[in-house]
């Protein structure tokens, strides 16, 4: 039986999906940081985040191995 956490963790998912969705939300030049543009570095800050909630959804969801 599937745990009802399980399902909401999934939703953790969607979270990468709409903070790249847009991308003239994040198409600038400034702020920079180590002499990358913004766009870049957006969305190279999702990598680890992506990464991050990919593996608690993973988790959460995994049966008894």
């Amino acid at each position: 039986m599937e745990k009802p956490r399980s399902k909401a963790a999934l939703w953790l998912l969607i979270i990468p999906y709409i903070g790249l969705l847009w991308p003239p939300f994040y198409n600038l030049r400034e702020p920079s940081l180590f002499g990358f543009p913004f766009f870049y570095w957006y969305q190279l800050l999702w990598v680890p985040i992506t990464a991050t909630l990919t593996w608690i959804a993973y988790r959460s969801v995994r049966h008894g191995d």
